[in-house]
């Protein structure tokens, strides 16, 4: 039985009033991965769609909830997947491809037919998915780490060094606003996407892995000057709306997914905030 939930929007000054079960029912997904089920979250910023399909021991459809309004998922929309687990078979309108760990699939408007497996059922996949609302047709592409743009940034200083893999964004494959790309953080670093930073044309999601047991990421959100921030657990993502922060430090080193949709496909578009300007 697969899952949809669908979230409305909220203001800054709604947010301003939450406490913390209600910053964690309106912006935390918990469960991304479930086994035999796929796990889909819209979102009403940008209309993004936050999901993972986990199939353990039987092939998974693409579902097409009612709320779509859509004879099918991708009749309006593009598809990126990233594998986080074991090695995956993603067929997409009878065109078969092999994910390994930490490779990336696009799949664009268009695609009628969308079905996930795992190679090996006793070393399932986990396929991290994002969708966002789609005008144009692109065609299907595997993106490897080999591929990705790579970019290494902080320092062991400041508790940031990492490397950000850039998947699924347009100056490796074309896209219709769907981002999505992979940081990691070396060991002994911590803190992500700090300095932080706004981008009021695009909103963004986070997903959270290879956190190790028994360790956590703190991620923070909020307007600069009013921040709140979101415990969170390994394999969970959470919304970021057009007007927050997005940034994060854990109580190890950890690897998180970024995925980004809205007014344009500028990486670089960003308002940047001064780290003593935070509040």
């Amino acid at each position: 039985m697969n899952k949809f939930e669908s979230r409305y929007a909220q203001s800054p000054k709604e947010v301003k009033q939450m406490d913390t079960a209600a910053l964690r029912d309106n912006f935390l997904i918990e469960n991304v991965f479930e086994a035999n089920q796929v796990n889909l979250t819209l979102s009403h910023f940008d209309r993004y769609i936050v999901g993972g399909a986990m199939p353990v021991d039987k092939k998974l459809d693409l579902p097409n909830p009612d709320d779509l309004k859509a004879n099918y998922f991708l009749e309006r929309r593009e598809l990126g997947i990233i594998n986080v687990g074991g090695k995956a078979i993603v067929t997409a309108d009878g065109e078969k491809f092999e994910l390994d760990y930490k490779e990336a699939l696009y799949i664009g408007k268009g695609t009628k037919e969308v079905s996930f497996e795992s190679a090996d059922s006793s070393h399932p996949t986990k396929l991290y998915i994002n969708s966002a609302p789609a005008h144009h047709t692109y065609p299907n592409k595997k993106v490897s780490k080999a591929d990705a743009e790579i970019v290494e940034l902080g320092t062991p200083e400041t508790a940031n060094h990492r490397v950000i893999n850039k998947l699924l964004v347009n100056s490796v494959l074309p896209t219709c606003q769907l981002q999505m790309g992979m940081t990691e953080l070396k060991s002994g670093s911590v803190w992500n996407t700090m300095p932080a930073h706004t981008h009021d044309r695009r909103m963004e999601a986070y997903f959270y892995f290879e956190v190790p047991q028994g360790q956590s990421v703190c991620h923070f959100m909020g307007q600069p000057q009013e921040t709140r921030h979101i415990w969170m657990q390994n394999d969970q993502a959470v919304i970021s709306p057009n007007w927050s922060i997005h940034s994060g430090a854990g109580t190890s080193n950890y690897t998180f997914i970024w995925g980004m949709a809205g007014e344009n496909l500028d990486y670089g578009d960003m308002d940047h905030c001064a780290i003593p300007d935070l509040k």
